[in-house]
């Protein structure tokens, strides 16, 4: 008995009819996504190639593909790869997966840069290293320092710095925030920028079952509020920053109001900016001048 051949478009019809039947969300994108990892077309070019019959390798691929999508796991840990502005970042299991919305992060970085001559950029918490690698791709002129506490994320970090080709103004480092960081780079940094972990604990058990399930919490969990890292990172990029240098984080949209009312004690320009949903989701500062730190009458807190 001739064995079926099965053709693009088959793979691609019985494959979003099998995952709109698990109740998966977005159908056709997983079924276009998972297709495209097995065969290596783009999701233009399963389009384009309807007619190609798949290999026995291919066929299982997208197979092994399909199961592990119908039973709740992220499309991205599937597929190993998710874009990000103008680069395809990998990811794996055990590291954080980009979102859409941190790419309005990158855009307010290249805002504050603006002007600064080959600029020291630090991101803390950086995960699979997508802001570092957005920024020194974007800015040619940037070297970026990126830190993170999980092994896994650092290791993932380098590999997509290689991959990219910007491995040579990324270095990636394990540690705690600024903990790994040199310390001639005290007062000299132009911009620091991070994605903390920013859910508040007791909104963790409503995440969507594939996050909860499948991303490290390391990465989601703020504390009490959402802010206890993000206060961290506003307290210590004082002695980090030099004048006028700028701090930029993602942070949960009912927190940001809140985190600008703290960030205004100690920086100036202080405001909140909405990701592409209109949600608040970016909070900016700069670091007062030395001058106009000299000026204040208190004498307390850091300078």
């Amino acid at each position: 008995m001739t064995e079926r051949v099965w053709t693009v478009r088959d793979a691609l019809g019985w494959t979003v009819e099998y995952l709109d039947g698990k109740q998966v969300e977005q159908p056709r994108l997983s079924a276009e996504w998972l297709l495209s990892a097995a065969t290596g077309l783009s999701r233009v070019e399963i389009y384009a190639f309807h007619e190609r019959p798949l290999s026995p390798r291919e066929r299982a691929t997208l197979r092994e593909g399909v199961k592990r999508r119908a039973q709740g796991e992220p499309l991205q840990y599937v597929t190993g790869e998710m874009p990000f502005r103008h680069v395809v970042m990998h990811v794996r299991r055990g590291v954080f997966i980009p979102r859409p919305e941190t790419e309005v992060l990158v855009d307010v970085a290249l805002e504050l840069l603006a002007g600064v001559h080959s600029p020291v950029v630090v991101d803390l918490c950086t995960g699979s290293g997508a802001v570092a690698c957005s920024i020194a791709h974007e800015l040619p002129a940037a070297r970026v320092v990126a830190t993170d506490l999980s092994p896994e994320a650092v290791s993932l970090a380098h590999e997509n710095a290689e991959r990219i080709g910007v491995a040579d103004r990324v270095q990636v480092l394990a540690g705690d925030l600024f903990e790994p960081l040199a310390v001639d780079l005290r007062g000299r940094v132009d911009l620091v920028v991070s994605n903390p972990p920013y859910i508040p604990s007791a909104d963790m058990p409503d995440l969507p079952a594939d996050v909860l399930g499948y991303e490290p919490h390391l990465a989601l969990d703020g504390g009490p509020d959402g802010l206890d890292t993000a206060r961290r990172i506003m307290d210590d990029s004082l002695i980090w920053l030099a004048d006028s240098g700028g701090l930029a984080m993602e942070l949960d949209e009912s927190r940001v109001t809140d985190a600008v009312k703290e960030l205004s004690e100690w920086y100036q320009e202080c405001r909140a900016i909405r990701d592409l949903s209109g949600r608040d989701r970016v909070v900016v500062g700069r670091r007062h001048r030395i001058e106009a730190r000299a000026s204040d009458t208190n004498g307390d807190g850091p300078s």
